[in-house]
């Protein structure tokens, strides 16, 4: 079963008795349900007559090969289906209104559209590949594939939890520090942060490329052999407990923990700034607050969703690591780990719609790229500040 990692692997690391890596998750609900209802009917060679049905696909070499497709897995296949398209127009308009439109071109906005493009990366490569381990119970994907696909998700991730924290920072520095912010905010500048991120996340990325790679197991319910690939190497119980821990450390918690600490500095500065401007005080500083809050609250509100998204993924892949000489066979756990599959690619389709929910600025030049109904050079002619308060 895939384990939904932050790192991105297609394999449950539960040992089965031979001391190899669970099954795919086609091969493990054949054998949870063989475990639950050892009667059910089977053709002669084996095969589920209800829930797998015979097709011939293209391995990565173009030879062909007869594979297993499993029904159900076509359903949740669809719903990968839907993610992927909604996210990939969702992102792409996204980065369209952030680059094109001179008024939207601004710092949060810059590192919004490098968060959009991480998601796109994630959502046209790794999405589908995930996809279709709900399908057949064969690796399609090469030695390559195995070690590319990992290194593209973790990538991603890092992508999307470090820009989070380079916005928090950024909001910290406009709305505590803003003339500090002022200075240091160039458009080459956050170009440059945004560019440091995508090097450090694919640094981080580096070792699931080295270690990743495909090896033949067989189960222990069924004696069916398949290849999958395997993060680490296998041997011993230290290697997936290193693995999920460090995952859940430094794509999660201590992010997390940063921005946290951003955002108190943050609550505490707008709290003071409201409390020492009177009712009838000056409009612009005015407008200038509720301006920084607006934006404040828009960061948040994609921490938020990253933080829910990602959250059942890390549990169950730490749950899984520390329980490494057992296979929960559930059908419960089968379907806990696909809605946590599912929920951390949709953290990858979300962002653009809380943004339209959020913004009326945003909302309207979105509608505008989205259905090219304004021609570009109409675009172009709108400008406004691009400062650190101007809203996303």
């Amino acid at each position: 079963m895939t384990h939904a990692t932050a790192g991105g692997h297609y394999v449950d690391k539960n040992e089965t008795s031979g001391g190899a890596p669970a099954q795919t998750p086609v091969l493990l609900l054949k054998a949870t349900m063989s475990l639950e209802d050892s009667s059910a009917a089977s053709t002669e060679d084996g095969r589920d007559p209800v829930l797998n049905v015979t097709g011939v696909l293209l391995d990565s070499s173009g030879r062909q090969h007869e594979y297993n497709i499993w029904l159900p897995g076509i359903g949740i296949a669809a719903v990968y289906g839907t993610i992927i398209i909604v996210g990939l127009v969702g992102n792409v308009t996204m980065m369209k209104t952030c680059l094109l439109v001179k008024s939207m071109r601004t710092v949060p906005n810059l590192f919004l559209s490098s968060l959009a493009l991480g998601d796109l990366l994630l959502l046209v490569t790794c999405a589908p590949v995930d996809a279709s381990r709900y399908l057949v119970d064969e690796w399609l994907f090469g030695r390559v594939g195995c070690k590319l696909i990992p290194f593209i998700q973790l990538t991603s991730v890092g992508v999307s939890v470090f820009t989070l924290t380079a916005l928090s920072a950024d909001r910290y520095k406009a709305i505590v520090k803003p003339l500090e912010n002022h200075r240091s905010n160039t458009k080459l500048s956050v170009c440059l942060r945004a560019g440091a991120i995508w090097l450090f996340s694919a640094t981080l990325a580096i070792p699931e490329a080295i270690f990743s790679d495909l090896h033949t197991f067989t189960t222990s319910y069924t004696n069916e052999t398949f290849v999958t690939c395997a993060p680490y190497p296998h041997a011993g119980e230290l290697h997936p407990k290193i693995h999920s821990m460090a995952s859940f450390l430094i794509f999660y918690i201590i992010p997390l923990l940063i921005i946290s600490v951003y955002y108190c500095y943050i609550a505490l500065s707008l709290v003071r700034s409201s409390a020492d401007v009177p009712a009838e005080g000056n409009f612009h500083i005015q407008r200038q607050i509720k301006s920084r809050q607006r934006v404040a609250k828009t960061v948040l509100v994609f921490v938020g969703l990253f933080a829910v998204c990602w959250l059942p993924s890390h549990v169950l892949y730490l749950y899984r690591s520390y329980h490494y000489d057992k296979v929960d066979t559930s059908l419960g756990h089968f379907i806990a780990s696909v809605l946590a599959r599912i929920l951390a690619f949709t953290n990858s389709c979300v962002n653009p719609f809380a943004l339209y929910l959020m913004s009326n600025s945003f909302r309207k030049h979105f509608n505008r790229q989205l259905l090219c109904c304004a021609p570009p050079e109409k675009l172009h002619r709108q400008s406004s500040r691009s400062t650190n308060i101007t809203t996303v």
